[in-house]
Order: structure tokens, then C-alpha cells, then sequence
């Protein structure tokens, strides 16, 4: 008798071995019919492998998360069956699924145009419709490798002689198309359905080696239907339409050289929009009581084999050797926070201490990986560590969400989910401080009434974390900032305070990021206000623009007056028609435009023209500083 239970915690009892197909049946055709894997004891598997005894399982279908990754897997190999169909001679390497669909790199040497997509593309939907079955089988690591070996797949060969000796050797086949693949896969083709799309074709080092040789990926997307589908499309294509890196341009913020990979050129325009963001945290944390502090840009390595990460990041860290001594470009801030607080001595009376620090980190990224503002090498992170007692955890977890989500309130980011992400397999400190801290982050939350969803694994090598992700304007979703309990790093820089017992303890401390990367952050907030920032935010505020040369006198005297206010305004005193300034303005996305003619000159006036509208308001000179200037006002900054 086999007892498997649901996740509504009924029974279903079976008299022998079953798969996860007989359990869907069970429970209903309709399930049946959408199953497309199973959890069995919190691990995925197919529905066809056998279940011997008592579990608890889930039935997988394509509404979760899940469910549409083993699509998109399952397409990755539907796509590589019909690339083989058509071009034999291609060799296939490796093919699995990525946010919002699927890749897989092929070895060729002709290159795959358009043409060739829009082939293979219908070729998949020739093998979707045979509705073949994907069979799983294990072979002994030499049957395996002899068995690619005289298929000629010289890349599988290679991938099965670096799996471990006791790694299980699987392999997936469908129709006549076989795959070396952990799976699990859809039960067959046909499951995958025709909500796919092939999107574009890519160079590729074999496993990222840039030293090894250079293949062809192709991407695609895959969606459980083709409303999604569609919507998938029009969200690219919406996306196109917001790229930062053409805003950016247009609005004259940044550029990139290549004398600087993965660095970033600030225009002035662009360094204002960027100050302007960091002014506005500022104010938030010196509110909430937290101090600034600076760290330097280069330290020896013994205190990243201190802190671990030379162990866990060194192929990430810029390093130089000199007089015999290596050091790091710094990659994070964190141990130059815990040396600032271990100087002197803190009594538990001190705590908790808000330690925040701007601090411009620098990671290495393949030349492939860097997009924009969006993934650089350089970048300033708005970092801060907090020192708590054992005592104070829960609270002081609570007040870092509540800020965090209160921020995001400023600009617009309602949509927000919270992922509480927990012990990885490799780390550092005992399973007791982990259960502490990974008890301590759901508490502050379930407290709080906020949701969360679980991402086993998936924590930071020293602590578990909340990860924040926001919806913008276009339903795309963003990892912003990050709350990481961490009870290991005290330890291993020895970080103490004292007690009110009059001895030595541990304090806890908190590692926090609001936005994680403040150029990133700028690209997003580009790219969602599609360069329309609100007033407080944008870089320029208002343009001055004069009708006749006459009016440049009090042209000025407006600018000065604004300026003089702190409002960020600019002067437009060419020879140009007052159409064309207003135009070229507003490509430029400022949010007020300032018509001065020789009535306004004459009356003390301004004629007012917002960002998109054709109204024109008439005002006094001072009536318009002070509507600005209330309009500009930093949000959710106390007086």
C-alpha cells in the first residue's frame, strides 16, 4: 500500500508502485489532462517515473511558475530535434531554460539567417503536432559516452567526462532525437503546444570560455498559450520603444566608450538625475538614523579571505599584485562597514547602529552580459549594515521593510512581491544559525501581514534574504533591493559588544540595499517613465525659452529668480522660432517650458507649458516659482 498525500494534506492510497500520471488520473482527467510534472517529497520529477512509496507530492501544471520553466526545457529540445532534422551536420552542446524562455547553443559553421528561423521554427510545430513521447533513461557513463561519441556530439562527450563518478548519466529521447538532460520533462511534445517563438540568434563561447570556441544560440520564448504569448510580444515591443540606452541619448545623459567596458560616462544632465536620486536616500536614511560613512576602493585580499569571498567570488574580483601583496578593486561593502564598527568599543547600549555607505563596487562581467545601465562593471550600491542584539532582530527587519517599500512608494512601484530566499548548499555557519535567521525574516513579515513567496536555496553563502521585485509600467519585473540576516560575518571578523551581564556577544548583523544598484535603478526609472520624470526628479525642470532677443533681460531674471529657489532651469536665448525650442525641449523630456514674449516681459509674467500638452498657463513670475517649487518637493520627506 503506497499513501500519497495532497497538498490540501488528503490521502489517496494506491495498492502498488504508481507514477505521477496514475496519481493526476486519480484526482481527475481534467488534471490529468494538464498534468506536467510532479513534486514528490519536494523534488520535481516526470510522470512517468515511478513513485514506490509513501510521499507527499504536487501536481505541476503549466499555471505555475514551475510548470511553464519545464516548457520552455522541453521547447529548447524540441527546437534542437528540428535543427538536427534540417542541418544534421549541426552538432548540439547545451539548451536550457531562462527567465521568459528558452536557448540553445549549436555548433555550426554556416551561420542561421532570419530564413533559417522562420524553417526551423515551422519544423517545430511539425513535431509538436507528432506528439512524441519523451522517455527518460539512464545509461552507465561509458555506454553514454560511446553512444555520443558515435553521433559525433564531440560537446556531450565532453559535458558527461566532468560529471562527477557517481552523477546519474540521463538521457531523453523523442521521436528519433536523443538528448543528454537531467530533466524532467512534459510527457511529450505535444504538451509543449504552439505558444513559442523563435527570437534571435546570438554568438556564444562554449561554456562561457572565451578561449574555447564560439557557437550560435538561438533564443525563443515559450508561453502556456498564446494570449501570453501576445502579450509576451507586445511587452518586447513596448520595451523597445523605452529603451534606456536611446533615451538616455536623446536626453543627452550618458554614454559608454570602449576604453572603459562596462563603465559608464555621465553627462551633466545625467549626474544631476543620478545626485538627485542619491540626495533623496540620503534624506530617507538620515531621517530613519542612520550614518554615512566611506570605505576605500582597494584593500588587501586577506580581508576578502576573511570576509569569504575570495573563496566564492574571486573570479568576479578586478586584482592587481603589488610588493608582493595582492589586492581587490572592492566588490561589495560589507567588511569595510564591519571594520568601521569594530573600531572602539560598543556597549549594548549602542546598538542598534546604522551604518550606511554609497559605495562604488566593481564586479567583473563578460563584454557579452553588459547591457547599458542595466548590467555594468562599475556601479554605486546604497549599502548599509546594521548592528543589532539578538533582541532587536525582528524590529529592526520590520523597519527595513517598511522603509524599503515606503521608497518604492515614491516612484510609483506599488507592485511589489517579496521572495524569502533560504540556505544554499555550500555555505558557511551552523544549520542553527541558519534556522534563527531564516525564523527571523518570515516572522518580521508574517507579523507585518505582508506575503512572501519561499526560494529554497537561493540565499546568500553567509545568510538567508528578502529579495524585492517591482512591476513597472510595462508589467516587467525588476529585482530591486535586498535584506540579508547574516550571524556569520561578525563571527569571522570577531565583532563584539558588550553586554548588559558586562561581557562580550555577537551582535547580528543586517546587510541592506534599497535599490541595490543605483545605476540600474536609473535605467529602470528611465525606462518606466520612458524619460518622463516627475518634477522633484528630473534633471531639468523648467527651460526659459525667449521669443525675441528683446525679452533675454528678464529671461534672466526668471532663471536667477528659480535658481535662487533651487529649482533646476536652463536658459534658451537662441535665435531659433519659439516652435522649434518648444519641440526640442520636449524630445528632451523637460517637464515645464517657460515662454517669454514681450508681454511677459512687460507684465512680470511666464507663459507655462507642460511636457505633452498644448495648454499654455499665464502667471506671475512668483505665483509660477512657488507652484514649482511646491511641485518639486522630495517625496514623503518629513519637514
Amino acid at each position: 500500500m503506497i499513501s500519497i498525500t495532497l497538498p490540501d494534506q488528503s490521502v489517496l492510497n494506491f495498492d502498488s508502485k504508481i507514477t505521477g500520471m496514475d496519481v493526476a488520473t486519480k484526482i481527475g482527467a481534467g488534471l490529468a489532462k494538464a498534468a506536467l510534472a510532479i513534486r514528490v517529497n519536494g523534488k520535481l520529477q516526470d510522470l512517468s517515473t515511478p513513485i514506490c512509496e509513501n510521499a507527499s507530492i504536487d501536481i505541476i501544471t503549466a499555471k505555475s511558475e514551475e510548470g511553464l520553466s519545464i516548457i520552455r526545457h522541453t521547447c529548447s529540445h524540441v527546437m534542437a530535434e528540428a535543427v538536427q532534422e534540417l542541418y544534421p551536420e549541426t552538432q548540439v552542446t547545451i539548451g536550457p531554460s531562462i527567465e521568459n524562455g528558452f536557448y540553445y547553443d549549436f555548433a555550426r559553421k554556416t551561420p542561421f539567417t532570419p530564413a533559417d528561423l522562420e524553417k526551423i521554427e515551422k519544423k517545430m510545430a511539425e513535431i509538436v503536432d507528432r506528439d512524441e513521447k519523451l522517455v527518460r533513461m539512464e545509461k552507465p557513463r561509458k555506454e553514454a559516452i560511446k553512444f555520443f561519441e558515435e553521433k559525433g556530439e564531440k560537446y556531450k562527450v565532453e559535458l558527461i567526462n566532468d560529471l562527477p563518478e557517481d552523477a546519474v548519466i540521463s538521457l531523453y529521447q523523442q521521436g528519433n532525437y536523443v538528448d543528454l538532460c537531467r530533466g524532467p520533462h512534459v510527457p511529450s511534445t505535444g504538451k509543449v503546444g504552439k505558444a513559442f517563438k523563435l527570437m534571435k540568434v546570438a554568438g556564444a563561447y562554449w561554456r562561457g570560455d572565451s578561449t574555447r570556441e564560439q557557437l550560435q544560440r538561438i533564443y525563443g520564448t515559450a508561453w502556456a498559450d498564446k494570449k501570453d504569448l501576445d502579450a509576451y510580444i507586445t511587452q518586447l515591443e513596448e520595451a523597445e520603444k523605452r529603451d534606456h540606452r536611446r533615451i538616455g541619448k536623446e536626453m543627452d545623459l550618458f554614454h559608454f566608450e570602449d576604453v572603459a567596458p562596462g563603465d559608464i560616462f555621465w553627462h551633466p544632465h545625467g549626474w544631476t538625475l543620478f545626485q538627485t536620486l542619491i540626495n533623496y536616500l540620503r534624506k530617507r536614511q538620515d531621517e530613519a538614523g542612520y550614518v554615512e560613512i566611506n570605505t576605500p576602493q582597494i584593500m588587501d585580499r586577506v580581508l576578502w579571505e576573511t570576509s569569504g569571498h575570495w573563496d566564492w567570488y574571486r573570479e568576479n574580483m578586478f586584482t592587481t599584485t603589488i610588493e608582493d601583496r595582492t589586492y581587490c578593486v572592492k566588490p561589495m561593502n560589507c567588511p569595510g562597514g564591519i571594520l568601521v564598527f569594530k573600531q572602539g568599543i560598543k556597549s549594548y547600549r549602542d546598538l542598534p547602529q546604522y551604518i550606511a555607505e554609497f559605495g562604488r563596487v566593481h564586479r567583473y562581467e563578460a563584454s557579452g552580459a553588459l547591457h547599458g545601465l542595466l548590467r555594468v562593471r562599475a556601479f554605486t550600491q546604497d549599502d548599509a549594515h546594521i548592528f543589532c542584539t539578538p533582541e532587536q532582530l525582528e524590529e529592526e527587519c520590520q523597519k527595513v521593510v517598511k522603509l524599503m517599500l515606503d521608497i518604492y512608494a515614491a516612484f510609483d512601484l506599488n507592485d511589489v512581491t517579496i521572495k524569502l530566499s533560504t540556505r544554499p548548499s555550500e555555505r558557511i555557519g551552523s544549520d542553527e544559525l541558519w534556522d534563527k535567521t531564516e525564523a527571523a525574516l518570515a516572522k518580521a513579515l508574517e507579523d507585518m501581514g505582508y506575503k512572501y513567496t519561499l526560494n529554497p536555496g537561493d540565499g546568500a553563502f553567509y545568510g538567508p534574504k528578502l529579495d524585492f521585485k517591482v512591476k513597472d509600467a510595462i508589467g516587467r519585473e525588476w529585482q530591486l533591493g535586498t535584506l540579508q540576516v547574516d550571524m556569520n560575518l561578525p563571527e569571522r571578523f570577531d565583532v563584539s559588544y558588550i553586554g548588559e551581564d558586562g561581557e562580550k556577544h555577537r551582535p547580528i548583523m543586517l546587510h541592506r540595499a534599497l535599490f541595490g544598484s543605483l545605476e540600474r535603478f536609473t535605467g529602470i526609472m528611465i525606462e518606466n517613465c520612458t524619460g518622463k520624470f516627475p518634477l522633484w526628479l528630473a534633471p531639468v525642470q523648467a527651460v526659459v525659452a525667449t521669443i525675441t532677443e528683446e525679452t533675454i533681460d528678464y529671461a534672466k531674471q526668471v532663471v536667477k529668480a528659480m535658481k535662487k529657489a533651487g529649482l533646476r532651469v536652463e536658459l534658451d536665448s537662441r535665435n531659433e522660432k519659439i516652435s522649434y525650442k518648444v519641440r526640442e525641449h520636449s524630445l528632451k523630456k523637460v517637464p515645464v517650458i517657460l515662454a517669454i514674449g514681450k508681454r511677459e516681459a512687460a507684465e512680470g509674467t511666464v507663459a507655462l507649458r507642460r511636457l505633452g500638452s498644448e495648454k499654455q498657463e499665464f502667471m506671475p513670475m512668483q505665483q509660477m516659482i512657488d507652484m514649482l517649487v511646491a511641485e518639486a518637493k522630495l517625496p514623503h520627506i518629513e519637514d
